[in-house]
C-alpha cells in the first residue's frame, strides 16, 4: 500500500505572531488573515508487507534515517529528521514503512513549509493507522510536534491553510481559535499577489520568541505594537471581504510598518530594496512572510502592473515564486 498526501503552504497578510498562546489573550479580537498557496509540501508512505522497520527520508534536505522498530525510534535521543520522528511517535503506527517527504518551499522561506509538511504527514499517518482524527486534530498535533522540535512556543495560523486551503481569518479567542473562510474571489486575489524569495532563510522561532518574551515581560512598546497589529488585522479582514483593494494595500503597509519595529532583524536590506522597487513599479504594499529576517516577501499589486513589479523584484535580488490560491487544502491518495 502507498499513501500520498500533499498540503499547501501559506502567505500571511496581517496578524502573525498573535496566534502564539497566550499572546492573543492580551489583545481583544485578535485574528490573523492568511491564504493557502500552491507551493506544496508532500509525503508518501510505502508500507512494508512484513516487518517493523521504519525509514524516514527527506528529499529536499537529502537526509535519511532508519529504525529497527517504533520502539527503537522512540528510544532514540536525537534525530536527523526530528519533525518526522516526533509525528510518527504521536501516531504510534503498528507496521513498518518508509516515509518520504519533499517540499516546493525554499529553505527558511517563511511560508509555513514545515507546518504544511507536518499537516501532510499527519494526514498520511492518520490514514495508515486508521486514527480517524479531524483536520483540527491534525492542526494541533502538527503544531505541538513543531514546538517539540524547535523548543519554543508555536502558533496555529500556519497550520490552517495546509489543512483547509482558501483565504481565512483565524479568530483567536479564550478557549481556542476558530477558522472563518473568507468569501473572496480567489482568482481576483491571486491576480493581485506576487510572492518572491529573498535568497536568505529566516529563523522564525528566534524572532517570534523575542517578541513573545517581550510581551510576557511587560514591554510596553511590544504590547502597543501587537495591539496595533491586531487592530489592523481586524480592519484588513473587512477590507478583503469588501474587495476594497486600495484599503487592503494601505493596511498591509501599516501592518509591515508596525511589525518591522518589533525587533531589529525583522527586515534586511534585500527585503527593503525589494519592497521599495516593487512600490515604484505598481505594488500597493509589501511585507515579509512569517516572522521575517529573510525568507519570502508578499506583494499586493494592481493586476496590470505584474510584469513591471516582477521585473523590479528580480532587479532587486528577489526570486519570483509562481503560485495560485489553493482552494482545497490537504489531499490524500491511497493506492494498493
Amino acid at each position: 500500500m502507498k499513501i500520498e498526501a500533499q498540503a499547501p503552504t501559506r502567505i500571511d497578510l496581517a496578524g502573525g505572531t498573535l496566534d502564539i498562546w497566550p499572546l492573543y489573550l492580551f489583545h481583544e479580537g485578535a485574528l490573523t488573515v492568511n491564504c493557502a498557496i500552491s507551493r506544496y509540501a508532500s509525503c508518501a508512505i510505502d508500507v512494508q508487507r512484513a516487518g517493523k522497520r521504519i525509514t524516514l527520508v527527506s528529499k529536499d534536505t537529502r537526509r535519511k534515517e532508519t529504525f529497527a522498530s517504533l520502539a527503537d525510534l522512540a528510544r532514540a535521543k536525537s534525530y536527523k529528521l526530528p519533525l518526522l520522528a516526533h509525528l510518527v511517535k504521536l501516531f504510534e503506527p503498528k507496521t513498518g514503512f518508509t516515509l518520504t517527504t519533499d517540499s516546493e518551499a525554499p529553505a527558511g522561506a517563511g511560508i509555513g513549509g514545515s507546518s504544511a509538511m507536518a499537516v501532510a504527514i499527519c494526514a498520511a499517518l492518520d490514514k495508515l493507522t486508521n486514527a480517524r482524527r479531524s483536520r483540527a486534530d491534525w492542526i494541533h498535533t502538527s503544531r505541538d510536534a513543531e514546538a517539540m522540535v524547535i523548543h519554543v512556543p508555536t502558533g496555529t495560523q500556519d497550520h490552517y491553510p495546509p489543512a483547509f486551503g482558501g483565504t481565512s481569518a483565524i479568530h483567536l479567542r479564550a478557549g481556542g481559535e476558530f477558522r472563518e473562510a473568507l468569501k473572496v474571489d480567489a482568482g481576483d486575489l491571486e491576480s493581485r499577489l506576487v510572492v518572491c524569495y529573498t535568497g536568505k532563510p529566516r529563523q522564525s522561532g528566534i524572532n517570534n520568541w523575542e517578541v513573545f518574551q517581550a510581551q510576557i515581560n511587560g514591554d510596553k512598546r511590544i504590547t502597543r505594537n501587537l495591539s496595533e497589529i491586531s487592530a489592523i488585522a481586524q480592519q484588513l479582514r473587512v477590507a478583503i471581504l469588501r474587495a476594497a483593494w486600495n484599503e487592503v494595500g494601505r493596511l498591509v503597509r501599516e501592518e509591515w510598518k508596525t511589525r518591522r519595529t518589533n525587533v531589529p532583524n525583522i527586515s534586511t536590506p534585500v527585503i527593503d530594496n525589494i519592497i521599495a522597487a516593487a512600490r515604484k513599479n505598481g505594488a500597493l504594499a509589501g511585507k515579509v512572510c512569517g516572522a521575517g529576517g529573510g525568507g519570502c516577501v508578499t506583494l499586493l499589486i494592481e493586476p496590470q502592473a505584474r510584469e513591471r513589479v516582477e521585473a523590479a523584484v528580480r532587479g532587486a535580488g528577489g526570486e519570483i515564486l509562481p503560485m495560485k490560491i489553493d482552494r482545497t487544502g490537504v489531499r490524500v491518495k491511497v493506492t494498493r
